[in-house]
């Protein structure tokens, strides 16, 4: 049975003036061990960092465009549909969706502008984008000293990129489940290939897949990367043969993975609708979920249940807030955000959510 799903405590964000957008388009999060929260829109091509003194408060506001650390595949002030941010060893981590989108109906537009725009799919050359940048203290470097080791050199790096997206998407093309997706080039929420999940663990870097879902199954995608040269990341070969990643189905009752979160050894993993749907949204404990057997069926234990709104309050990021040993807690913000949590012309509230196993 999943817990209560009152929320134990709301957090303010609070935004710059002239970036009150972000608050509004909140794709993912991930608090560092200084107590920063780093939060991504999937509108921009820039981090956030939101810092704080106060209790329940996080006011100060900086933000990082990615084009100064890395180099975009495609124009660097064109969004990257950021989906997935994680901190692991000095870097941080994101992920793009790597999706193609179709425009929505608008009613300022006529019913043969719609009718175009329903038949016309985007794709963005950002968003085929898996890159990790070091993070020492509270700030993003291109490259640094590692802090404790200075001989060690922290670089800014990016999976390489191809003709097909970059070597992910490129290592998808054959797979027998995810590359006909791929080659009809069906767009995300529609159950085409999206991703929106992202965790690393030590060497092993996890991605949840909104889309596709396979007769009720999500798809579970585990990488490891190696350096081509200090700024170009390759795919590691995963065990014998050419193979470059790793494939796991997980039961959560037809819905798609929306992020991830590694709580010790397990996979926390929020769950919502592949489509462009209100709720429901859960959360799930995959155990041991940092070691997976490949040729099983995995079915996680849900854990909890999110609230959602009709048309708004979809949930999106998760991370740790609180890492006591006798009481996690889980920070969660959304998408389409409730007017309720719109705080004055730059602020938001996100919920708080205690956290059993």
């Amino acid at each position: 049975m999943t817990e209560k799903t009152t929320p134990i405590q709301q957090i303010l964000l609070r935004f710059q003036h002239n970036s009150t957008e972000y608050r509004e388009d909140l794709s993912s999060i991930v608090l560092t061990p200084n107590n920063n929260l780093w939060l991504a829109s999937d509108e921009t091509a820039s981090i956030e960092r939101l810092s704080g003194d106060e209790p329940g408060k996080f006011d100060t506001h900086q933000t990082f465009k990615l084009a100064d650390f890395i180099k975009l595949p495609g124009d660097p002030d064109e969004e990257i549909d950021i989906e997935g941010l994680d901190y692991e060893d000095r870097y941080l981590w994101l992920i793009g969706s790597h999706s193609v989108r179709r425009d929505k109906p608008k009613d300022k537009l006529t019913y043969a502008e719609n009718l175009s725009n329903l038949a016309t799919l985007k794709q963005s050359d950002n968003r085929y984008l898996l890159a990790r940048i070091p993070l020492v203290g509270d700030q993003l470097f291109s490259e640094c000293p590692h802090p404790e080791n200075p001989d060690v050199k922290l670089t800014a790096a990016t999976l390489k990129t191809t003709k097909k997206g970059n070597l992910l998407t490129e290592a998808l093309t054959d797979d027998p489940h995810i590359g006909p997706f791929l080659s009809m080039n069906l767009p995300a929420k529609e159950n085409g290939f999206d991703i929106e999940g992202l965790a690393v663990y030590k060497d092993k870097i996890f991605l949840g897949l909104r889309g596709p879902v396979l007769r009720g199954w999500a798809i579970l995608i585990e990488l490891s990367v190696k350096e081509k040269n200090a700024t170009t990341l390759r795919l590691r070969k995963q065990g014998d043969g050419d193979k470059r990643y790793k494939k796991y189905f997980v039961d959560l009752n037809g819905l798609g993975i929306r992020e991830l979160c590694v709580d010790g050894k397990d996979l926390l993993i929020l769950a919502g609708p592949t489509m462009d749907l209100d709720g429901p949204v859960k959360l799930y404990r995959l155990e041991n979920g940092v070691d997976l057997p490949e040729s099983t069926l995995l079915k996680p234990k849900p854990i909890l249940d999110i609230p959602f709104g009709k048309g708004e309050d979809h949930a999106e990021g998760i991370t740790f807030f609180s890492r006591e040993e006798n009481h996690k807690s889980l920070l969660v913000v959304y998408d389409s955000p409730a007017k309720e949590r719109l705080q004055g012309e730059d602020a938001i509230l996100a919920d708080v959510f205690s956290l059993q196993n």
